[in-house]
């Protein structure tokens, strides 16, 4: 069976596991999330960090980015420019009045800046002790993270419930490998591949 299919069954599977957990914890685990923090990594002051707006049941780093806000990071949330094309990146601050796009995601409206930051908070459905992750199939932090790998040291961080973690994502040669999850239990280092 190719990578592709291998990904198409995994992801049905996965939604079904993050279903289960976000009944499970609900926005008990975002709390969690932001009690951590990322002083795991050890950011730079005034570090820029991207997060993102969850949908659906993905577990909601809100209360993290307010920290992070707190902590004097810049923060910026992904913005679609277009399918094939990387996510570019507004500033942004809790309380920023947004736009809402595609399947309902909120979006910095188009006056604030574009940033690139240095921590990506990457959402997902399934991720590995080797760092690939499952997302939902259209590949843009693939190529976001390809791009900003390219012009800086980027520090990819998987936003995951820890019921998401599985022996083996199926991936490809263009998947972008996460350094880090941070999950309700703590953070994970990824080994790499």
């Amino acid at each position: 069976m190719k990578a592709g299919e291998d990904k198409r069954e995994e992801r049905a599977r996965a939604l079904a596991r993050r279903e289960a957990a976000f009944a499970a914890h609900g926005s008990a685990a975002g709390a969690r999330l932001a009690g951590h923090g990322l002083a795991f990594l050890n950011p730079k002051p005034g570090a820029i960090v991207s997060g993102f707006s969850a949908i659906r049941d993905e577990i909601d780093p809100a209360g993290l980015l307010a920290r992070l806000h707190g902590e004097g990071h810049r923060l910026c949330l992904p913005v679609m420019e277009g399918k094939g094309k990387p996510l570019l990146f507004r500033a942004w601050a809790p309380g920023d009045e947004m736009g809402k796009v595609q399947w309902g995601i909120a979006e910095p409206l188009p006056d604030k800046p574009a940033l690139d930051p240095d921590i990506v908070l990457v959402p997902l459905l399934a991720f590995d002790k080797v760092g690939y992750r499952l997302g939902y199939g259209g590949g843009f932090y693939d190529r976001t993270l390809e791009r900003l790998r390219a012009i800086k040291p980027v520090v990819a961080v998987g936003i995951s419930y820890d019921e998401l973690m599985v022996d083996a994502v199926p991936h490809q040669s263009y998947d972008q490998p996460l350094d880090w999850v941070l999950t309700p239990s703590g953070p994970i280092r990824c080994l790499g591949p």
